[in-house]
């Protein structure tokens, strides 16, 4: 069975950091790209980072560029994002999904995503 758990999310005073985890298990990882996406109230699912299936090419939004960084460890079966210099407005619920393809052009395109984890909340407030 198919499944992507996150972890590492939580409550952190605005200029902090975390890292959120998303542990693969029921496939290989590194036989796909892996994408973050968040979604905060009220508004839609964007992505957020993209890596390969090698672990060769990442994708950032603007918003997080210099900030967060993604990175997979096939290995473990796990990929993570660090977030550092976190803002209010990063407050959202963070899922990372499993791509159909290796690389990460149109990630975040639906038809791109095989499956999804259940989410973990990142909240950024003093």
């Amino acid at each position: 069975q198919v499944q992507l758990v996150e972890s590492g999310g939580g409550l952190v005073q605005p200029g902090g950091s975390l890292r959120l985890a998303c542990a693969a298990s029921g496939f290989r990882l590194d036989y796909y790209a892996i994408g973050w996406f968040r979604q905060a109230p009220g508004k839609e699912r964007e992505g957020v980072s993209c890596i390969s299936s090698s672990g060769g090419s990442t994708v950032y939004a603007d918003s997080v560029k210099g900030r967060f960084t993604i990175s997979r460890d096939n290995g473990k079966n796990t990929a993570y994002l660090q977030m550092n210099n976190l803002k209010p407005e990063d407050t959202a619920v963070y899922y990372c999904a499993r791509a159909t393809v290796t690389y990460c052009t149109g990630y975040t395109l639906p038809r791109r995503i095989g499956s999804w984890g259940q989410g973990t909340q990142v909240t950024v407030s003093s």
